[in-house]
């Protein structure tokens, strides 16, 4: 994996007391923050021995412990002057220290190694060769009583569906199963919420090697440029309105989104759960690369957000936003066929890339 961030942090256990660390996993290691109280000196090292790390503070803090099933860490513990890590596997943490400043406390940072090894026994699939026939799920976004976005030159659902189809017969010709998870314009439920999440489930029996939800951005006129997400936390600073939109707008949008932001900080110590989020994120690059590369559209990226249909796959699954349909300049673009046909084709061999397949 390489460069995977997850900015997001949780409050442990429910411990709302400032004693009780910030945790998140990141690329390479787990990162502590643990807030110390005013006058505190701040320390500059460590001590390890074993699976032990220690660290002597020159104030006291509240008593607390937590149990975590974070890389690389099972639990800490703070006792008066000292916190406590207990590791699991090799290296040696690293310690920082940010002094008070701009309102914010002084930080006791600590970041913990991840070793390789950590993620070998993940249940993620991940196909690596064409020994048993390699099943991915496209999901053509929106269709039937969902129509999606829509502009004087397409409307969403119909240019989802003949993407998909596209990238269906390409990746076909390659020996690669696709299983679709509409074949016309209809849904799965006229429920908008049953529907994301049928959809979303399809990709659960274990024989599936990836996920990717296709879909039209809308914007004002001036927006324009594709960009692709893996589930997780919206990164600093991003809009939440597509999420929204996207999970089905309005107030059912809102909830449904407020219902996957809970999971996304759920997920955050489980070890499948981040295995699954590093193999979206580096399908979401690939599939993001191809299809700038193959349309010289505006590269927006590729991101992390609450998206309700690619929440459930226990496979790597990303939403792929090929362009604004809103746009005067993309908008005719992506009514083109021929257009749409490089675009599946991007898709396609990013996958097939992604998954070993010649």
């Amino acid at each position: 994996m390489t460069r995977f961030v997850l900015s997001l942090f949780l409050a442990m256990c429910g411990c709302f007391s400032a004693a009780a660390p910030r945790i998140g996993s990141h690329d390479g290691y787990t990162r502590l923050v643990f807030e110390l109280p005013a006058k505190t000196s701040l320390p500059t090292s460590g001590q390890l021995s074993g699976q032990t790390y220690t660290v002597q503070l020159s104030r006291a803090l509240p008593s607390e412990s937590g149990v975590v099933s974070a890389p690389g860490l099972s639990r800490w513990t703070i006792q008066g002057q000292r916190i406590t890590l207990n590791l699991r596997g090799g290296g040696v943490p690293k310690l920082s220290a940010l002094p008070a400043a701009s309102g914010q406390a002084a930080r006791l940072v600590i970041d913990v190694p991840i070793s390789a090894k950590t993620f070998a026994d993940k249940k993620v699939t991940r196909p690596t060769s064409l020994n048993s026939p390699v099943t991915v799920v496209i999901d053509p976004g929106h269709g039937g009583v969902f129509p999606g976005m829509s502009s004087q030159w397409v409307v969403e659902k119909n240019i989802t569906m003949d993407v998909a189809l596209r990238v269906r017969s390409k990746l076909e010709a390659r020996g690669v199963k696709v299983i679709l998870t509409r074949s016309g314009d209809t849904q799965i439920s006229t429920n908008l919420a049953t529907d994301l999440d049928a959809r979303s489930r399809l990709a659960n029996n274990g024989k599936v090697g990836a996920f990717i939800s296709i879909h039209v951005n809308a914007g004002g006129s001036g927006a324009q440029g594709i960009e692709t997400y893996y589930f997780g936390a919206p990164m600093a600073g991003s809009s939440r309105s597509l999420a929204v939109e996207e999970n089905g707008g309005g107030s059912l949008g809102l909830e449904l989104t407020k219902r996957a932001s809970t999971t996304a900080q759920n997920l955050l110590g489980d070890l499948v759960a981040q295995a699954k989020l590093t193999f979206s994120r580096d399908l979401a690059a690939k599939v993001q690369q191809n299809l700038v590369q193959a349309t010289g559209a505006v590269n927006r990226g590729v991101r992390s957000d609450t998206f309700v249909v690619i929440l459930h796959p226990t496979t790597p699954a990303i939403l792929t936003e090929i362009g604004f349909g809103s746009s005067p300049t993309e908008g005719p673009k992506l009514a083109s066929a021929a257009y749409r046909d490089q675009i599946a084709g991007a898709i396609a061999g990013a996958i097939a890339s992604y998954l070993h397949v010649p």
